[in-house]
């Protein structure tokens, strides 16, 4: 299985993810061609630098020709910056309060206007989703940091610019490399402080913290910020896996060099090659909650599992059951995430009859995720891809596929079986 390792040591940001990555993939000028065609006035290079005597890849994006530095917190004080990246990857995102009078001396672009400028790239469909999903990711987490909802999410021009070009950068490389499998390792965050627009925040900030809700991070002695929320997206995103490297015979290893100096090398370092397909074992744990409930309707109990597909649940189903006294009854079956395990099992106490929720944790094995476009007689539809152990299979995406039926006037069957 052809398997990626990130090793984030000293972190990671989306320009370090960028370099890491590119030093995998042979075709460089290819690359920078493909990305500097995407935006106006935005310039992305890749340009050889050293840490700590390792040579790498060091990336730069450019805004109308300037490259947005790092601003330093002054020589007295104990607070430290960003360590690799551009201090607005804490600035870009701001909670617009409309309605005050406030004067807004630079642009900001929504959410919605970040996506419409994504989905013109002109990149293969996958790359432009996944693009979509890290950055609402990103919004999410500045939502819930400021307490707002994300629609009053809003991002200064350049900053969004900048940001868009790394994580672009990132998910058009893994999508080149054409990886089946991504394992992360834990993710040192670094300590102190740092600052962004709204003050001086302890590391790691907490859309950053947020981000890495469920994965394994530690902190040290290292003095910055070395996770960024960008960073922390991406890896949240992509990652399938979270641990050591497993066993693999290693093809090519790439750096990425971040901008800062520590005694250590600032670097992400990727490694990329074959693992066996035949070592099965448990990729991921979940939690599952069940409960029983015998007097509901099933308008309540459809409403329920809609509120916690909304809140964030893996996916929700209820198979009838007999009860006591042989009473017809649904059970209820939640899985989700480890995290969202206390707050889910809340919102079945609430949105249901029932005065318990039962809790099981259970591993379970997956099937690395990713999408291709297909051409069929009436239209082009996207098809979902599973692989690993061995295994490949694919599903055309239900709701283009309907669509296509539908412009073409024929049954949805013949579009999902066309080739």
């Amino acid at each position: 299985m052809r398997t990626l390792y990130l090793e984030c040591n000293m972190g990671a940001a989306g320009d370090m993810l960028m370099g890491a990555l590119l030093g995998l993939y042979p075709d460089r000028e290819r690359f920078l061609e493909k990305m500097n065609g995407l935006m106006d006035g935005v310039t992305v290079r890749a340009g050889e630098a050293m840490t700590c005597g390792i040579a790498g890849i060091h990336m730069e994006i450019l805004i109308d020709g300037q490259e947005e530095a790092a601003e330093d917190v002054p020589a007295h004080s104990h607070d430290r910056v960003c360590g690799h990246h551009h201090t607005h990857e804490h600035a870009h995102a701001h909670i617009h309060n409309h309605g005050h009078g406030q004067d807004h001396a630079h642009t900001h672009t929504s959410l919605e206007d970040i996506r419409a400028t994504i989905k013109a790239f002109d990149l293969p469909e996958e790359v432009r989703w996944n693009v979509c999903r890290v950055y609402e990711n990103i919004a999410e987490a500045e939502a819930f940091a400021h307490k707002r909802p994300v629609t009053e999410v809003h991002f200064h021009e350049v900053g969004a610019k900048d940001a868009i070009a790394d994580i672009t950068g990132v998910c058009y490389l893994i999508y080149l490399l054409k990886v089946e499998r991504i394992v992360v390792s834990p993710i040192n965050l670094g300590s102190g402080n740092v600052r962004c627009a709204h003050g001086i925040l302890p590391v790691p900030a907490p859309a950053t913290a947020f981000l890495l809700q469920g994965l394994p991070a530690y902190t040290s002695v290292v003095k910055g910020e070395l996770c960024t929320p960008t960073g922390a997206a991406l890896l949240k995103t992509f990652g399938q896996e979270f641990g050591s490297m497993p066993v693999m015979k290693i093809g090519q290893t790439g750096y990425g060099i971040g901008r800062k100096e520590f005694e250590q090398a600032n670097c992400v370092r990727a490694f990329l090659g074959e693992t066996s397909g035949e070592s099965f074992c448990t990729n991921s744990e979940i939690c599952e909650l069940t409960a029983n409930l015998d007097d509901m309707t099933a308008e309540a109990l459809g409403y329920a599992q809609e509120i916690l597909l909304k809140e964030g649940a893996l996916d929700v189903f209820a198979v009838p059951a007999y009860m006591k006294k042989n009473r017809p009854a649904y059970l209820l079956t939640c899985l989700c995430r480890p995290e969202d395990a206390d707050r889910l099992a809340i919102q079945v106490l609430l949105h249901t009859t029932t005065f318990g929720v039962r809790k099981k944790a259970c591993d379970r094995y997956t099937l690395s995720v990713s999408w291709e476009e297909r051409e069929t007689p009436y239209g082009r539809i996207r098809e979902k891809v599973g692989s690993g152990y061995g295994i490949r299979k694919t599903k055309p995406e239900y709701e283009e596929a309907a669509r296509v039926a539908r412009e073409a006037g024929v049954p949805l069957s013949e579009v999902t079986k066309a080739r």
